[in-house]
């Protein structure tokens, strides 16, 4: 079974209450229909009832139903959540007409039914930016315990099975923080293998800190960051394995690790990557999606205290849909 399949698998099997907040979107809602037939998630649409049952007749979808559909602007508990999130954020300067509006706008709407326990996730991104999709959950859902940084991760799929988890790798950050300090990397850190666990089912993340250096054989302040976040990643969970800083080629070759870094329990196995920035994460990632023919699966946000994803304005359908399954396995883990 290949991982999107086993992701799939995980999914049904604990089947979670997913919002989609952009209901009235065509992707959207035919990926909500393959997900309700293929009995994936629990679903919560939200759009206006009459365009989303129209356009649900307009394609042909006919699993719709089985979703909970709610109107945002006729919602019966929105004074209810406008009052819980005005004060949320009265301290911040928002007025309870500012929240009795905001909890008309669906990506709000979502967040705020997570926050009162009426769902598990959230994704959006087919419609809007990620500004948008991470705003409110940041604002009303916020961070994991002991997490202030939010960022991204990818699954990597390779050809090349002796590398990572036969050829799996999950790799970070590669779409939010740009200029990460090593605090904010050693969460990355964490937040990375946290995902490898629930999302690639990984049993045993193995964390490389990647650098330009390996074990000091060069000298610069981006390498000490390096070095720094890892001793802080182990502060922030002793149970990480994780070492740095190490070269892309220590981290992955076993020859090359034993030699640049002998003694290391991670050179030479490593299955998670963290970049030491956005710029290099971002690139990294694409070099091998474009030159070696790796599949690449996310983002996948991470850090903030429930999922909430965002996918690309140019999404397919079955992004969609793998994202909804990835969300779910998420929501489990999160609930621990």
């Amino acid at each position: 079974m290949d991982l999107l399949s086993q992701i799939v698998a995980r999914a049904k099997a604990n089947k979670q209450r997913i919002v989609l907040p952009e209901a009235e979107e065509e992707r959207t809602l035919t990926a909500a229909d393959k997900v309700l037939a293929d009995d994936i998630a629990n679903l919560i649409l939200i759009g206006n009832p009459d365009k989303v049952h129209a356009l649900a007749k307009e394609k042909g979808l006919t699993h719709i139903d089985k979703a909970t559909l709610i109107d945002p602007e006729n919602y019966e508990h929105s004074e209810e959540l406008a009052e819980k999130l005005f004060e949320l954020r009265k301290s911040k300067g928002m007025t309870i007409e500012q929240a009795r509006e905001l909890v008309k706008n669906p990506l709000y709407l979502g967040c705020m039914i997570i926050k009162t326990e009426g769902a598990d996730g959230q994704i959006s991104g087919a419609l809007s930016t990620t500004g948008d999709t991470l705003r409110p959950a940041l604002q009303i859902i916020k961070c994991s315990p002991g997490i202030t940084c939010v960022s991204g991760a990818m699954l990597m799929i390779t050809k090349q099975p002796q590398y990572g988890e036969n050829g799996v790798l999950v790799v970070g950050d590669v779409a939010v923080t740009p200029m990460p300090d090593a605090a904010q990397l050693s969460q990355i850190a964490v937040c990375t293998a946290q995902t490898a666990k629930s999302v690639a089912g990984f049993a045993d993340p193995r964390v490389a800190m990647l650098s330009f250096s390996t074990k000091g054989s060069a000298k610069h302040e981006v390498v000490d960051k390096v070095v720094e976040a890892t001793r802080l990643a182990k502060e922030l969970d002793p149970s990480l394995k994780i070492d740095g800083e190490l070269q892309a080629d220590a981290a992955l070759v076993p020859g090359v690790g034993a030699k640049k870094a002998p003694g290391s329990d991670i050179a030479g196995k490593a299955n998670v990557l963290v970049f030491p920035n956005l710029e290099v994460g971002n690139i990294g990632y694409k070099l091998v999606q474009r030159l070696g023919d790796a599949v690449a699966i996310g983002p996948i946000l991470q850090g903030i205290a429930r999922p909430v994803n965002d996918l690309s304005r140019g999404c397919s359908v079955d992004d969609v849909y793998y994202m909804v399954a990835i969300t779910a396995c998420q929501a489990m883990d999160s609930k621990k």
